[in-house]
């Protein structure tokens, strides 16, 4: 028997049952936009775990770490004005050891973390410090500090007097005192070891001194051709010094880190490391050479490192030194280590200074310059949207929250700057952040443009925002990587508030290329997939027919070939006037050649006249 198959019935699923799969396009810009949010989170969370640690919970939650610091200009901070200490004899500074003084101080100032502070001369004599809001002890210490750093042999040490009887410490000898004894070497002394410098006045003298005598001796402006007399640190040892045979001017660097022995083992204790330069290593090296003669037991052996008239350490001499980078270590912290660094890698000032005054300053602008200067930006942004919806309509919406994602990271990252870095936002950084409004803008503008180019090219949308990317990317680089030159060459070479301006307007030029790449392009083409934008609907920005492109089914269009009157002349004519150079030098050679005349002159064919029987003539 013949066997009967039976057909299954066929089982069809429409293509609208099921999601279509997300597009390559897609998945780059919901990647890219990953990113964005990514590093937002990222800056949100450092900008809280720095509120964190200064002021605990209560700071985060309170916001006010989450406020960028103001400098002088806008908040007002503290003055202090420096007066130099001379030797008695010698002449009164020079106006090139103040300018050098300034110099030094401003790179102390910086190093601290303080920016938009003003050091400038008071006259010919006092040097002026503004340092912008309540700067810190340690800050203070650091300018007010001469760090007049000096090496100066050993020739005496004992341990300093406490007390005395009558529970005041020993008295200085009268003149009258001394006036019978002898000053001056009995032989001329051939090194800075050379007891001959202890004449008996001067043995008198450090037989009768102590420590709490230290600052009204000026030993910090004491003549560095002279022995000194002085105390340690902790005013437990006083010491009778050499003549300076290394001066602090010949330290090229100093840094400060934790001290490793030989097998490279840290043994946790903080030093200073110090590189001479080629004059300060040859001294050091003789002066070692000749300490290193003397036994580890005799005091001679020793080398004093004098800190504006104290010493710092006074340690022994084990070994000729002659790579120039010896090593400081003593009772240091972190913090006193580095402070110490910087003041030595910055160099020893010329002169020694006293504090005259300090007070506080009120701002010199105050908050009615800011917020005028806001206000002026508020008016800028508000015109840029304005522009944004005459020209561009809804896809002015991509311009606006461009904007405003710009603005978030930008002010993120000035309040890190600010909390990390020490960084204060002053009236010139105000305009280098307004600035940048013009620049974002103008990277939105160059991008839309290329993708409108594409479309008056007959493609669709989806393939003019790929095409236009390509061309505009170009562009955008381009442009903001000379303002970032231009803002990086200022920032070095402009000191002050100029100095702020740079930092802020180099800062939104690369905010600018972040949004554009991984929120403004990954937009774009999520847009470009909804009907709204991909059909051209008149409101988009994006309608081919109002831009030159003339419909020609399937999606696609066609570029028109001749011109009509009225609107779709002007569409004609905005087109070819946007073509680039290349695409007009294709047009004339694609076109088709025009005859010419025995003068040369172009002849152009003779359009045929109908008759009225309807041939033409």
């Amino acid at each position: 028997m013949p066997s009967s198959v039976s057909r299954r019935p066929s089982t069809r699923v429409k293509k609208a049952e099921f999601p279509l799969a997300r597009t390559t396009p897609v998945k780059k810009a919901l990647r890219s936009l990953t990113w964005l949010l990514v590093i937002v989170a990222g800056l949100a969370v450092a900008n809280a775990g720095q509120a964190l640690s200064a002021g605990g919970p209560k700071a985060v939650i309170a916001g006010t770490t989450w406020v960028p610091k103001l400098a002088l200009d806008l908040q007002g901070g503290t003055e202090i004005i420096l007066q130099p200490q001379v030797a008695s004899g010698q002449a009164a500074p020079t106006t090139d050891q103040l300018n050098q003084a300034v110099a030094i101080i401003r790179q102390r100032i910086d190093a601290s973390g303080v920016s938009e502070a003003e050091i400038n001369t008071q006259g010919s004599q006092n040097v002026v410090v503004s340092i912008p809001g309540s700067p810190d002890q340690a800050t203070i210490n650091r300018i007010e500090s001469s760090a007049k750093l000096e090496f100066r042999a050993v020739l005496q040490s004992t341990a300093a007097p406490t007390s005395s009887v009558g529970g005041s410490a020993s008295p200085t000898p009268s003149p009258s005192d001394l006036s019978g004894l002898q000053s001056t070497p009995s032989t001329k002394p051939t090194d800075g070891s050379d007891l001959a410098y202890i004449t008996p006045k001067l043995a008198a003298q450090f037989a009768a001194f102590s420590c709490n005598q230290v600052d009204s001796t000026n030993a910090n402006v004491a003549d560095p051709k002279k022995p000194l007399i002085t105390c340690d640190s902790s005013s437990q040892y006083k010491y009778l010094l050499g003549p300076v045979e290394v001066a602090g001017e010949t330290i090229s660097d100093a840094t400060n880190a934790i001290e490793t022995n030989q097998q490279g083992v840290s043994t946790g204790r903080w030093v200073v490391n110090i590189v001479f330069n080629g004059k300060g290593t040859q001294e050091f090296s003789a002066v070692t050479t000749r300490l290193n003669k003397f036994p580890t037991t005799d005091v001679r052996n020793q080398f004093a490192i004098v800190l504006d008239g104290r010493i710092i350490s006074a340690p022994t001499t084990n070994a000729v030194i002659t790579n120039g980078k010896p090593q400081i270590s003593g009772s240091f912290t972190q913090a006193s280590s580095k402070t110490l660094a910087d003041q030595l890698k910055f160099g020893a000032l010329p002169i020694g200074f006293k504090v005259q005054s300090n007070d506080s300053i009120t701002a010199t602008l105050g908050k009615t310059q800011l917020q005028s200067g806001l206000l002026a930006g508020l008016i800028g942004l508000i015109l840029v949207v304005i522009y944004s919806l005459l020209q561009y309509r809804s896809l002015a919406s991509i311009t606006i929250t461009s904007l405003v994602v710009a603005a978030v990271i930008t002010y993120l990252v000035v309040v890190f700057l600010s909390n990390r870095q020490g960084f204060r936002l002053s009236l010139a950084g105000v305009a280098g952040l307004i600035v940048a409004i013009g620049i974002t803008a103008d990277s939105f503008i160059v991008y839309f443009e290329r993708i409108r180019d594409e479309l008056r090219d007959g493609r669709p949308l989806v393939s003019a925002v790929e095409a236009g990317w390509k061309r505009a990317v170009r562009t955008i680089v381009a442009s903001d990587t000379v303002n970032f030159l231009a803002a990086a060459i200022l920032f070095i070479v402009a000191v002050g508030n100029v100095k702020g301006f740079a930092l802020t307007l180099g800062l939104t030029t690369l905010v600018d290329l972040v949004v554009v790449s991984l929120f403004t392009h990954p937009m774009l083409r999520l847009i470009a997939q909804r009907p709204f934008f991909s059909e051209g609907h008149r409101f988009s920005g994006l309608d081919p027919k109002a831009l030159g492109a003339i419909y020609r089914g399937r999606a696609t269009f066609r570029t028109p070939e001749v011109a009509v009157a009225g609107k779709k002349a002007g569409a004609v004519g905005e087109a070819q006037r946007r073509q680039t150079i290349a695409e007009r030098k294709a047009a004339e050679l694609a076109a088709p050649p025009t005859a010419k005349d025995k003068t040369g002159s172009a002849i152009s064919p003779k359009t045929p006249k109908t008759t009225k029987d309807g041939k033409n003539s």
